[in-house]
């Protein structure tokens, strides 16, 4: 995988098998999101157990990597940008856990003229995080590729904000009760945070990328 774990094969798997369950947890949340705006709960609740799944995965993955780093001493220069970066990748997933849990809890109403927002606001939220697993592969592997994924991170979490923002004002404008206005405000809110954590991960790409290559 890399030339940052070129003499660790164990520890360049298990990098490996943390971002593979990033890129599917991402996935299956734009899913989960879908399946809730198209009424179909049971599906839903399997989506919401998925990424719980992989979740837990990440989290053991991680400390498991942070583990052998230090027992074995590998990379001692490097240490602390990987964790750095494995804890903040976590958080993305972390997000996207707490939100779907968000919405199988409080059941929100969604209006069914809004439907393709909502869609399309998680799908961008998806596309942050998958973006952003990309660019951490590069990190790994080339850090001067890092770059050409990190613009695409930017672009959809300024997206995201956008869809994020008319929907907000969409559902303020409506003849809807305040209580349910400030459910959908906060469900929008909790959908974009997954991208907002994806572009805290790509801040600290850009400054590890140029640490690696100057």
């Amino acid at each position: 995988m890399s030339i940052l774990f070129q003499n660790t094969r164990v520890l360049t798997a298990q990098v490996d098998d943390f971002l593979d369950a990033m890129s599917e947890g991402a996935l299956l949340f734009r899913h989960a999101v879908d399946d809730y705006v198209t009424g179909d709960l049971e599906r839903f609740r399997v989506r919401v157990e998925q990424v719980g799944d992989l979740e837990n995965r990440c989290d053991d993955l991680r400390r498991t990597i942070e583990r052998r780093l230090y027992s074995h001493s590998l990379i001692p220069e490097s240490r602390g940008d990987v964790l750095g970066l494995l804890e903040t990748l976590d958080d993305v997933i972390n997000t996207a856990k707490a939100t779907l849990i968000s919405i199988e809890i409080e059941r929100p109403e969604l209006p069914p003229s809004a439907a393709d927002a909502w869609r399309r606001l998680a799908e961008t939220a998806a596309s942050t995080a998958e973006a952003v697993v990309l660019a951490a592969r590069a990190f790994f592997r080339d850090p001067h590729t890092v770059s050409d994924h990190l613009h695409k991170v930017y672009f959809y979490e300024k997206e995201g904000d956008r869809i994020n923002e008319d929907l907000r004002r969409a559902v303020f404008a409506s003849d809807m009760d305040l209580a349910r206005k400030t459910h959908l405000r906060d469900l929008a809110q909790r959908i974009d945070e997954v991208s907002d954590a994806a572009e805290d991960v790509a801040d600290r790409l850009t400054i590890y990328a140029i640490k690696r290559t100057v």
